[in-house]
């Protein structure tokens, strides 16, 4: 493992944004997983975008967790699983944007990555 790749790093960041961008998504409207690539990867600018061998088992610990539920459409004769975030998906949703919000702050304010000092009291919890 060569933690100077930036790629190494960029990797780690986007498969946890994956999570939160799924769900962020699946808050607008009910999608197939080939929609909730897409609309990620619009959303994100390009930045995430969740690979087939990625999506699905994320999609899948949702609905066994309780955070999606899902359904199936026939569409031209092609069966599509349908996903539709639930209360509990929103809540997590909501505690993950919080999460992320604390953590964004941190980096602004730490001075590692700043240079500048951070005021007392102000550090990552």
């Amino acid at each position: 493992m060569d933690y100077t790749d930036r790629a190494y790093w960029n990797g780690l960041i986007k498969m946890s944004l994956s999570k939160f961008f799924i769900l962020c998504v699946l808050q607008t409207r009910p999608m197939h997983g080939y929609e909730i690539t897409r609309a990620v990867e619009r959303t994100t600018n390009g930045c995430c975008s969740p690979a087939e061998g990625t999506i699905y088992p994320v999609l899948r610990e949702f609905e066994q967790g309780g955070y999606v539920t899902a359904y199936t459409e026939v569409v031209q004769g092609r069966q599509r699983k349908i996903y539709v975030i639930t209360e509990r998906g929103r809540a997590a949703f909501q505690v993950a944007v919080e999460a992320w919000m604390e953590v964004t702050q941190c980096l602004v304010r730490n001075e590692c990555v700043t240079g500048e000092t951070a005021a007392a009291g102000t550090g990552c919890q």
